[in-house]
């Protein structure tokens, strides 16, 4: 204790740790670790304290093993699937030589921006230092090169260039599949920015939308634009047509005044927005309902004083994960905006916008799952335990391959629903195109995005407590993916968008849905090698039909209860073909086949065996309220 208060004392005196620092070696010691035998006391002339140089934990010596972090490498050249996927549709030796040069760019350059958008969230300033009324958000420098890198690369500008023709899309989504871990969530205004281009392409790209499109889809960084997308307000997010309470008031020169409240805008920073209003007549009076719903479009913009003309940030929202991009609630006070839909046509106008960031949406969770699976597998390379790497431990292996299988089959999932987006909007899509196109594009998002909870969770495990520790940047994955299953409709929400389109339909894009599925397979009928995946496949096709023929002479209840469960068979078994497909190219990998092996061994048809435990029959809905509000007993 004498030596521990004279330090103690010493480093007073001195003023902070300079004095205990300026302490000779020889003179700092420590208490030995060594422990008397129970029942001896120790002699003495045995020293209590040992001198510490050859000590390997002592002051700043931590000892001689440090862990090797995984090491992101270019992730276009180590996709196998992806270079293979276009390869074999795409074979461009100029598509090929951009993935390649931006994947290097992305892993030497661009993922450190995005840990830098990370660990400095935007903030809001709502006063100058005068008491003016500002509303700035202040985003890190990271966050404004995102902006600029995504318009030099082309991230949005590609999709309406068209220079792959029908594949034009594949290869955008291509390479914001590559971005997107690394982008510090700038995919999100990226998303919102193709929809709404999308949006005023499909309406006409004339005034006073024609100078917005042209800046959202340029390549000129001087000249880009984002897109917000306000549609949410207090009431609810999916169910715009009863939840929104925004007015326009129209003015004499045919623009409108928006009033209302936004309750969650994304990527607010952006330099306009599309959103949602009702429309006033002479009296003041809207229309209730959906059918009173029209398009606006507004620019952000400040007046000479600073302030932001017409709308009013009253917070940002405090989110589990996305923190790298600012979402606010505001107050439209007056924001002049132009109808760009017909009156009463607001929810048919964004209906492609739903399309793309759906697709945006699904990108991201593949591109999720694809990161941490390559820092896994490089991970693996580096940390030993148990007396051998954890490559060569067989379960841990097994476990990152169910992850792998995993990715593969999300990713040729959303690939496929970009190759018929390209079609359709090359003019060369069928009619089964369509089909497909419309009944794909929801069960994409909302499968993808229960994948990627799943698998980047796991991904984490196998780092052990280091996947816990936010400055490894690995929980930010886990957080970051939390959101894909919530926006733009929740698994439920757009289950049910599944039921909406068959009916409206009339169980068309189910027949091009088992058309299609057939033909992938037909083409796979001369492997041998996929065989069992193949039979498994056709075995689920058969059973999806019976539980279609079955539920089509139940009541209407009958199929919500069993939207969610015919959901993710359709995901399953259309994943099951392509993975098969994909498998029985002539230049297809040996891994190619496992995958679609694998894959195929779980049930790929759970609406099927769910129907034969009688889980969708009238009587288990009061059941599965009382379970869930199940009240204790009264003594």
């Amino acid at each position: 204790m004498l030596v521990c208060s004279a330090l103690l004392s010493r480093r007073v005196a001195g003023g902070g740790c300079r004095s205990l620092c300026a302490v000779p070696p020889s003179l700092i010691h420590i208490r030995s670790a060594r422990l008397a035998e129970p029942g001896t006391r120790r002699s003495d002339e045995e020293p209590l304290w040992e001198e510490t140089g050859n000590l390997p934990f002592s002051r700043a010596k931590i000892g001689s093993f440090i862990q090797e972090r995984p090491v992101l490498k270019n992730p276009f050249l180590e996709d196998a699937l992806l270079r293979g996927y276009l390869r074999r549709h795409l074979p461009h030796e100029a598509a090929f030589s951009d993935l390649c040069a931006f994947g290097e760019r992305v892993a030497n350059e661009v993922d450190e921006w995005g840990r830098e958008c990370e660990i400095t969230p935007p903030r809001l300033v709502h006063f100058d230092p005068w008491g003016r009324r500002v509303d700035h958000i202040v985003t890190s420098s990271a966050w404004k090169r995102m902006k600029d890198l995504s318009a030099q690369e082309g991230l949005v500008a590609i999709g309406y260039e068209r220079s792959f023709g029908e594949w034009s899309r594949v290869y955008q989504m291509s390479k914001l599949y590559i971005f997107s871990p690394s982008s510090g969530l700038y995919t999100c205004p990226l998303a919102m920015t193709d929809g709404a281009a999308k949006v005023i392409q499909s309406i006409g790209v004339s005034w006073p939308v024609d100078e917005a499109y042209s800046r959202l889809t340029t390549r000129q960084p001087e000249r880009f634009w984002t897109s917000g997308q306000w549609m949410t307000e207090r009431q609810g997010g999916s169910d715009v047509g009863s939840g929104t309470e925004t007015v326009a008031a129209p003015q004499a020169d045919g623009s409108y005044k928006l009033h209302g409240f936004k309750w969650f805008t994304s990527a607010t920073d952006a330099d306009m927005t599309l959103t949602l209003a009702r429309e006033q007549d002479r009296s003041g009076a809207t229309t209730p309902g959906s059918r009173g719903l029209s398009l606006f479009y507004a620019e952000v913009s400040r007046g000479e004083d600073g302030r932001l003309k017409g709308i009013e940030v009253q917070r940002l929202k405090d989110k589990l994960g996305t923190r790298q991009m600012p979402t606010a609630e505001l107050l439209l006070d007056g924001l002049q905006a132009h109808r760009i839909s017909e009156e009463g046509r607001g929810v048919a106008s964004i209906a492609n916008m739903l399309t793309i960031t759906r697709i945006h949406n699904s990108i991201s969770a593949a591109a999720a799952m694809r990161r941490v699976v390559q820092l896994a597998g490089d991970y693996a390379t580096r940390r030993t335990a148990f007396g051998k790497l954890l490559k060569d431990h067989p379960l841990h292996m097994q476990t990152l391959a169910r992850m792998e299988v995993e990715t593969r089959g999300a990713f040729l999932l959303v690939m496929d629903v970009c190759r018929l987006l390209g079609r359709e909007e090359s003019g060369v899509a069928t009619e089964l195109d369509a089909h497909l196109l419309r009944l794909l594009t929801p069960v994409v998002k909302l499968y993808t995005g229960k994948q990627a909870v799943a698998v980047v969770s796991e991904g984490l495990e196998s780092f052990g407590g280091q996947g816990y520790i936010e400055d490894t940047g690995l929980p930010g994955l886990l957080r970051d993916a939390q959101v894909l299953s919530i926006w733009e409709g929740t698994t439920n929400v757009l289950s049910l968008d599944v039921l909406r389109c068959v009916a409206r339909s009339s169980g068309m894009v189910l027949d091009a849905f088992f058309t299609h599925a057939k033909s992938l397979l037909a083409g796979a009928s001369s492997v041998s090698s996929l065989s069992p995946a193949v039979t498994a496949v056709d075995t689920a096709l058969s059973e999806l039909k019976d539980f279609v023929q079955v539920a089509a002479t139940r009541e209407p209840g009958y199929l919500e209860l069993a939207a969610r469960d015919l959901a993710f068979s359709l995901a399953r078994i259309y994943t099951g073909a392509l993975l098969i497909d994909h498998a029985s190219w002539k230049e297809a990998s040996s891994s190619d086949t496992y995958a679609a092996l694998r894959w195929c061994e779980q049930d790929l048809c759970p609406v099927s065996t769910q129907q034969a435990r009688g889980c969708y029959d009238p009587s288990t809905a009061p059941l599965d309220a009382a379970l869930v509000y199940d009240q204790p007993t009264q003594s």
